[in-house]
């Protein structure tokens, strides 16, 4: 196991951008992949660096991710020290609900002061990606750093939208800057990239709280970095080129055969959505269908633990019972979850638990939530369908913007978002 490392997760984001996805429920909590929440990445990501020490700080409608977290991470050994605590505002401090990320953990100086850990690690409950926090705290305590943040080379044209770091040959940051829209700070020997803040934060315990108790910052980022940085050693991880997650992988030999083993999975490493926009939300989801896909949810090494429903296994419909109208259910590059009945076309989608696509019926490059279904005959492309919606027969989603328009958000991308429940016939059809 890792070092005496205490981990907190932010996870009390209001989602504002992800609405009408986050009208019930808090950002991490939003569902993802067919079968997880946001928040499962970065909790997976603690288990699998054996981080079993961790606290979540919820917020803003926090019900659906408290039921997620009681359902499926109740996997943590009391008696070996290991836990999961969920723990809301308190006023412990003041009047206030959490202000911003040092806030969050100056409200809850007191767990520091119970269980002492030798570091501490803040990370964000909303982000999609594997990152090994085992040689994140290896790099730290290499450098010897007080405080050491993990960054993401990104392109210099997003500095804009990023807390942008300034380090010199050795990777020490010498300046922070959040969203600079000026003399932007590109990466040592290349000027078409920027280090830009993932929200992942290693202290030394004794230099946090020695940071939070001189003062009353509400943000690490914004606020607490900057200020640090000439009396305390900050140094930046870059996640692109140091972070390395291996996991079991088809290789091509010499001879032409294809052997099945470990390696490196270069674009796992790499990858990183911060998926605050409906249509970043899209994006990342698309990313898991295909044959090679942008990040792999199929790995062994590295598995993404969840709530798991108990649903029977997904079902695909065949008859030629009327030869002039016979049914193929199929889905093609897509992800399909437990109790789904597919009798018409999926291509290039992700489905939820308990989804039914009714006959002749196409789900084209969308992501379809928990117990919906889709009416014979509807056609739905490019969109984002919520929980608990009974889509009519024949309906088109999609297809025509300006009428999509009229009654659904539409991203700026030309994505139909219809909200949970819009479609509020509780009756499921009888036919296949």
């Amino acid at each position: 196991m890792m070092r005496n490392v205490l981990a907190f997760i932010m996870a009390g984001g209001r989602g504002e951008r992800l609405m009408p996805l986050t009208q019930d429920r808090t950002k991490p909590a939003v569902p993802f992949g067919g079968m997880y929440r946001l928040v499962d990445f970065t909790l997976s990501n603690c288990v699998n660096s054996q981080i079993y020490k961790i606290v979540v700080l919820p917020q803003y409608k926090s019900q659906s991710l408290n039921d997620h977290l009681e359902a499926g991470w109740n996997i943590f050994s009391f008696k070996m020290g290991h836990f999961l605590k969920v723990v809301p505002p308190q006023q412990r401090t003041g009047l206030d609900w959490y202000r911003g990320t040092a806030d969050c953990i100056r409200q809850n100086l007191y767990l520091l002061e119970r269980y002492r850990p030798s570091h501490v690690l803040i990370l964000s409950g909303d982000h999609i990606y594997k990152m090994d926090y085992s040689l994140f705290l290896r790099y730290h305590e290499e450098k010897n750093a007080d405080v050491t943040i993990s960054l993401l080379e990104a392109d210099v044209i997003l500095a804009d939208q990023l807390g942008v770091a300034e380090v010199n040959e050795d990777y020490r940051i010498l300046g922070f800057k959040e969203k600079p829209k000026e003399n932007v700070k590109t990466i040592p020997g290349d000027p078409n990239h920027v280090l830009g803040s993932m929200g992942i934060y290693l202290f030394r315990t004794e230099k946090l709280l020695e940071i939070l108790r001189s003062g009353n910052e509400d943000d690490f980022g914004h606020d607490i970095i900057p200020k640090l940085l000439e009396s305390h050693r900050v140094y930046a991880y870059s996640y692109s080129r140091m972070n390395r997650i291996e996991d079991y992988i088809y290789v091509t030999l010499e001879d032409g055969e294809r052997e099945f083993r470990v390696e490196p999975r270069t674009r796992d490493s790499s990858y990183w959505r911060d998926v605050g926009t409906l249509d970043a939300y899209w994006n990342a989801n698309m990313d898991l269908t295909g044959v090679d896909p942008f990040f792999n949810l199929y790995a062994y090494k590295w598995p993404i633990h969840t709530h798991q429903i108990l649903a029977p296994p997904a079902k695909f419909i065949f008859s030629n019972e009327r030869r002039e109208n016979f049914r193929v259910g199929k889905a093609l590059d897509s992800l399909v979850s437990a109790g789904c009945i597919v009798s018409g076309i999926v291509r290039s989608s992700v489905l939820g638990y308990n989804v039914i696509v009714r006959s002749w019926a196409t789900v084209d490059e969308s992501v379809i939530l928990d117990d919906v279904v889709v009416g014979r005959e509807s056609r739905i492309k490019k969109a984002i369908i919520d929980k608990h919606n009974v889509i009519p027969p024949k309906t088109e989603i999609g297809y025509n913007p300006k009428k999509d328009r009229k009654t659904f958000p539409v991203t700026p991308r030309g994505i139909v978002v219809v909200p949970k429940g819009y479609f509020s016939d509780k009756r499921r059809m009888t036919e296949k």
